[in-house]
């Protein structure tokens, strides 16, 4: 058994020590890459000791914590690295953010150094007086130079060892509802979510090419996996659906995550199938809904399997869909994944009965500590069953079937009661899609004297399309159960959605109520 072998075999191990043993045993091999910068695992290995040397120079111990705000890039990555190797945990935050909102997720972290670029130093503003220190990635006027702010070449860091309930990172999720919760994920789930990385075949031949952002959890359950295992990362730090093609093409990617509107916006492309992705393996998905059709599409054009995950950023349990060998089962999520205890529990929080609807709430080994600074927070996202054992709850409605496999409907929230009647959004969204003139529709309920709640559309037409919104509505109505029909349809250029593809709907909702 080789190091690597005994490392990766244990229960509990260090994602940085992986690094160190590939650094030792393949010191040239490609590790990070983006579009201006290249490391190998030798030189990966010496800028994480430089960057971990550096933040203990500065007066950071294990338990502390950093931000990051920038656009994806070799020496992003490395600076999160290098944090882990000293026990530091990191917070990512999103550069679309509000000024406000970073300000009060640097605080909440209680971050005692930002590393930025320019464009995201520019959302920030100027650092206040007492701010904490800015250190500009991309050697921008940001903060100071990053290559200023290492320690020698050749520095060490003080030896430190992580254990499992430790702050690997703190991911800001506010999902559609606005408000910012930092979700604490452990040393100890990360590890799990690598563990599984010899399913998928990643290996020192892999490579993954990355376009969601590094502050997403999306982009971090592909990329530890990719680097523990010594492959290489390639890091797109902004979606193209030409230009990925072209990268995946030139690269030789095998392995990729992206969510279900890039997979949409790159099989729609007219030169989609004139481009190699023979190399392909394995392609990911998750974060937001993916329809069975786009899945069957991308199953017959684009070489290697199709995974998709179903959970979320705070833990409590995966369904995996491996939709190449399913592909009776595309219009579900998967079933529970190994380790994976998923129930569906009622308003009154009691299981509900075989073949029945209810809430998804899960316990794995991958569960979030808590959300930062926020123990009622926590204590609400939390479900416990008679025997004491702890699941999260996940918000959204869903249904096993016969073979064990979830079917969601919807957000618990999004749902719309209609005279009593509950609708599903989703299903009406499904049916909109079978339009021909429809590229893209949400829908959410609107407060009506009459039922309660109505339901609303807003649809995407496809380009150079002109049928009316009339038509559309009268089409769509005539699909559906009475209780189901919609009162209102109208056009949007562009869904609102979140940097990993979800639709926000509560901007829907501001616009409807203009």
């Amino acid at each position: 058994m080789t190091s690597f072998e005994a490392a990766i075999d244990r229960d509990f191990g260090v994602i940085a020590d992986l690094i160190r043993i590939h650094a030792q045993q393949r010191p040239a091999k490609p590790a990070l890459a983006d579009a201006t910068h290249e490391l190998s695992y030798g030189e990966l290995d010496a800028l994480m000791d430089r960057v971990a040397a550096s933040l203990q120079r500065d007066g950071l111990a294990a338990g502390d914590a950093i931000a990051i705000c920038a656009a994806s890039s070799v020496n992003y990555a490395a600076v999160f690295l290098g944090a882990l190797r000293a026990g530091i945990a990191v917070a990512p935050l999103a550069p679309g953010s509000t000024p406000a909102s970073l300000a009060r997720m640097i605080a909440d972290a209680g971050a005692r150094v930002l590393f930025v670029d320019a464009a995201a130093a520019e959302v920030i503003g100027p650092a206040a007086e007492g701010a904490i220190p800015r250190v500009a990635l991309d050697g921008s006027a940001a903060g100071r130079n990053v290559e200023a702010w290492l320690a020698p070449t050749g520095a060490r860091p003080a030896a430190v060892e992580p254990q499992p309930a430790w702050p690997f990172n703190i991911i800001y999720s506010s999902g559609t509802t606005g408000e910012p919760k930092g979700i604490v994920q452990g040393h100890g789930m990360r590890w799990a979510h690598v563990k599984r990385g010899a399913k998928y075949e990643y290996g020192p031949e892999t490579v993954t090419l990355l376009s969601t952002p590094l502050y997403s959890n999306t982009t971090l359950v592909v990329f530890f996996p990719t680097i523990a295992f010594g492959g290489c990362v390639v890091l797109m730090p902004k979606f193209d659906a030409t230009g990925y093609l072209k990268l995946a093409a030139r690269q030789r990617v095998t392995h990729t995550m992206l969510v279900p509107v890039q997979y949409q916006r790159l099989m729609a492309r007219p030169d989609f199938d004139a481009h190699d992705l023979s190399s392909f393996r394995f392609k990911f998905s998750t974060s937001a809904p993916f329809n069975a059709a786009l899945k069957a599409d991308v199953l017959a054009r684009w070489p290697g399997g199709l995974i998709e995950f179903y959970g979320m950023t705070e833990g409590g349990g995966t369904c995996i869909l491996e939709a190449h060998l399913h592909p009776d089962k595309l219009h579900t999520v998967g079933r529970p994944a190994e380790g994976s205890d998923i129930r569906l529990i009622d308003e009154a929080g009691k299981e509900v009965a075989r073949g029945e609807a209810g809430e998804v709430v899960g316990h794995s080994a991958g569960m979030m500590v808590g959300y930062h600074g926020q123990p009622g927070k926590t204590r609400e996202a939390e479900w416990f069953d008679p025997a004491g054992k702890r699941f999260i709850r996940t918000g959204d409605v869903g249904r096993f079937d016969d073979d064990g496999f979830l079917t969601l409907f919807d957000r618990k929230k999004d749902m719309i009661i209609s005279g009593g009647f509950n609708i599903y959004p989703s299903d009406l969204e499904t049916v909109l899609r079978g339009h021909a003139s429809v590229a893209e529709a949400a829908v959410i309920g609107v407060p009506s004297e009459q039922w309660g709640e109505t339901p609303v559309a807003f649809v995407v037409r496809r380009d150079g399309d002109d049928t009316t919104a009339e038509a559309i509505l009268q089409w769509t109505n005539n699909q559906l159960g009475k209780t189901q029909r919609l009162a209102r349809l109208q056009f949007i250029d562009e869904l609102p959605r979140s940097a990993i593809g979800k639709v926000l709907k509560r901007e829907l909702r501001e616009l409807d109520a203009r």
